[in-house]
Formats: structure tokens, sequence, C-alpha cells
């Protein structure tokens, strides 16, 4: 399938690529199949990566692994509040956050409250709100990744 995106431009995506919230994303019901996209150079292993609306080919929201700045990120989540993402398990589960990118990046933060989980497996996944408050919405991430940065000698 071939869509023409904002950011991307004119891009292919197959159908095994697709990933389908049945209740859309947290301020968007509406929108229900997504795609993630990467540097394809840097790999799935790259930092942020964009997900892509099927619906909406003008919305494309940052996302990134949240262990990367939050390293003992781990909130409980009632198991019913996954059913949507179908049956997941330690191996099939990826967790993303919404990354916030202002025009002052060293305001950049990302949302720990509100967790996107993708079963990989089925392709299925959903937006939750954590009900913990030690996980703040803007969780500032500039100075973290500019330290991993610094790290890996990039």
């Amino acid at each position: 399938m071939k869509i023409e995106t904002k950011i991307f431009g004119e891009i292919e995506i197959s159908e095994e690529k697709i990933v389908t919230f049945q209740d859309g994303i947290i301020g968007f019901p509406e929108m229900k199949r997504f795609a993630l996209l990467h540097d394809e150079e840097r790999g799935a292993g790259a930092g942020i990566r964009f997900l892509q609306s099927l619906d909406e080919p003008g919305f494309a929201m940052p996302v990134m692994d949240p262990l990367v700045v939050k390293p003992d990120y781990d909130p409980e989540v009632d198991d019913e509040l996954l059913a949507s993402a179908g049956d997941i398990t330690a191996e099939n589960l990826l967790v993303l956050v919404t990354v916030s990118i202002p025009g002052d990046l060293k305001k950049m933060s990302v949302n720990l409250q509100g967790p996107i989980i993708i079963n990989i497996d089925e392709h299925k996944a959903c937006q939750l709100i954590v009900e913990n408050s030690s996980y703040p919405v803007k969780f500032p991430v500039y100075d973290i990744l500019q330290a991993a940065k610094g790290k890996a000698g990039v």
C-alpha cells in the first residue's frame, strides 16, 4: 500500500507492517491503523521512531522505547486494559511512549503516563493511561539523550 505522508513523502507500507488500535489512540479515536517507521540505516533500535497514521497521512507521532530514558520503567497495568492488543506475552510485547519535541529541544519530553502497547505478533495495539503518579506526562529527556550520545561516541 502506498501512502503520501506529510513528513516522509510517498512511502510503501506492506500489509504485515500495519498495526491496528481497536479504540484508536488517546485524543484521536478515529485513527486506528498505523505503521511504525524508523531510519532504515539505524534499524529498529533507532532512538526516535514515528507512528505514522494510515487513516490520516498528515499525522505522524514521534515515539521511543521508554527504557532508553528511564531504565526502571515498569508501570503496572490491569490485564483487561490490554485486551484489545490481543494475547500479550513478554516475547511479543513492544512498549513505546510518545515524544514531545518543542522548538527548544532542551525541553523535549516523553509521556510516561500514556504508553503505547504493541503486540508485534498479532499487529494489534492500544494506548493506556497509567494510574501511577510516579510516571509524569512530561518527563524531560534532552539531557539523558545527550549523555547517552556522549557515551556512545556519536
